[in-house]
C-alpha cells in the first residue's frame, strides 16, 4: 500500500491519511520507498504558494486536498528502468508519503530527473534527484542535515548571491526578517562572512528568539519586530523577509520609504498573519523565486556550479549549527500529521528540527 498525508489546501491544519494500492509499474518507471524526510517552515511556505508556483502539481491528488512536497531520502524497491537499479538510495523532492512512482530520465552517475509528463514544465531544480551511492562518507553522515538544512541553506546562498550579483542594490544594511528561521540565519551567516563592502546585517525576530539569534553571532544587531520604529530611517536598506507578516512589511516600508532599495518576500514563517497589501510604495515588495537565480548562474558560471557552491556552503553551515540544533524523529502517520500541525501553528522552536517517516 501507498500511504499519503494530504492537507486541505484552504485550511492547512486539516490533514488526513489516504492509502491506495501500489500500481503496476509501466516500462521506464521505478517505485521508491520514502525512508525519511524533513518537516520545516519551508514546507508551510510550499503550501502557501502551492498554486502560484505549482507545488501542488508535483504530486497531484484530487482537490480540495494536496500533498506538500518535502526533502528526503528514498530507496528504489522496484524498477522497470534499466538505468536505475533496485537498492539505489536517492535524495530529493518527495511527497509526504510512504512511496512514490517515478520515471527516471537523463540519468548520469550522480543524478536523474523525474521525467513524468505532469512535471515537465515545473522548475528543474525540484525535478532532479541525487544518486547517493558515490557520496563521500562525510556527506553520508549528514543525512538528517541534508534534508533539514541543505534546501533552506541553498535558498540562503542563492539569496546572498542575488544580493551580491546586484551590488546589494546600493544598500548599506540588510534587514533579515524572521532571522531565527533556517533560511534567515543562513543568509545572516553568509552576509557576515562577506569581505570588502559588506553591508551591516540586522536580524528581525520575536522577543522569545532574540537570545537564540544573538548566540549565533552573525548579526551586527538583533531587533524585535516591535522595535522597527527605532531603526535609523536614513540608512539605504535592503529587506529580505522570511516572515510573510503584512504588519512587519508595512512597518519596514513606512520606516524607510525611499531608502528601501529592495524588499523581497521569500517565505512565510508567520503564515497566519495578514499578508502585505501595499497602498503606495516607492519599492515594490516582490516574491523572490530562487530557481530563477539558479538558472541565471547556470548560464553565468556553467551548469551546476551554483548548486555545487550552495551545497558546499550548506555543509559548512550545517556543521557549524550541529550543537545548536535539536533533531526530533517522528514516525508513523499520526506523528507526521501532529508534526505538520505543529509547524502550521508555529509551535516548533527555532532550535528544534523535525525528521519524519511514515514507516
Amino acid at each position: 500500500m501507498i500511504t499519503q498525508v494530504q492537507v486541505r489546501r484552504s485550511a492547512f491544519a486539516e490533514a488526513r491519511t489516504v492509502s491506495t494500492e501500489i500500481p503496476e509499474l509501466a516500462e521506464g518507471e521505478v517505485l521508491v520507498a520514502i525512508d525519511k524526510f524533513a518537516m520545516t517552515a519551508n514546507n508551510v511556505s510550499y503550501a502557501l504558494s502551492g498554486d502560484m508556483i505549482g507545488y501542488w502539481r508535483f504530486f497531484p491528488v484530487e482537490e480540495p486536498w494536496g500533498i506538500v512536497p518535502v526533502w528526503g531520502f528514498a530507496d528504489v524497491v522496484a524498477s522497470r528502468a534499466p538505468e536505475v537499479a533496485v537498492g539505489e538510495r536517492i535524495w530529493g523532492f518527495l511527497p509526504m508519503a510512504s512511496h512514490v512512482v517515478m520515471r527516471p530520465a537523463g540519468a548520469t552517475d550522480r543524478s536523474f530527473v523525474d521525467g513524468a509528463a505532469h512535471r515537465a514544465d515545473l522548475p528543474a531544480i525540484y525535478n532532479t534527484y541525487q544518486r547517493t551511492q558515490g557520496d563521500p562518507p562525510a556527506l553520508t553522515a549528514m543525512e538528517d542535515e541534508r534534508c533539514l538544512l541543505f534546501p533552506l541553506f541553498s535558498t540562503s546562498y542563492v539569496l546572498y548571491d542575488y544580493l551580491v550579483d546586484n551590488a546589494f542594490f546600493s544598500a548599506r544594511q540588510v534587514l533579515v526578517g524572521s532571522a531565527s528561521s533556517k533560511t534567515g540565519l543562513g543568509l545572516a551567516n553568509l552576509l557576515s562572512r562577506h569581505g570588502e563592502g559588506r553591508p551591516r546585517v540586522v536580524g528581525l525576530t520575536s522577543p522569545g528568539n532574540v537570545g537564540f539569534v544573538t548566540s549565533l553571532g552573525t548579526c551586527d544587531e538583533v531587533v524585535t519586530y516591535d522595535a522597527i520604529a527605532a531603526l535609523d530611517p536614513s540608512v539605504p536598506t535592503a529587506f529580505v523577509d522570511m516572515s510573510g507578516a503584512g504588519e512587519v512589511v508595512s512597518a519596514i516600508h513606512a520606516r524607510f520609504g525611499d531608502q528601501l532599495k529592495l524588499s523581497c518576500a521569500v517565505g512565510a514563517t508567520h503564515w497566519g498573519a495578514g499578508r502585505y497589501r501595499p497602498e503606495t510604495s516607492a519599492t515594490p515588495h516582490a516574491f523572490f523565486f530562487a530557481p530563477a537565480q539558479f538558472a541565471k548562474r547556470d548560464v553565468d558560471w556553467g551548469p551546476g556550479e551554483i548548486m555545487r557552491r550552495a551545497q558546499a556552503e550548506s555543509a559548512r553551515m550545517s556543521l557549524e549549527l550541529k550543537g545548536a540544533l535539536e533533531i526530533r524523529h517522528e514516525r508513523g502517520a499520526d506523528a507526521v500529521i501532529a508534526a505538520w500541525q505543529g509547524l502550521v501553528a508555529n509551535r516548533i522552536a527555532p532550535n528544534a528540527a523535525v525528521m519524519a517517516s511514515l514507516k
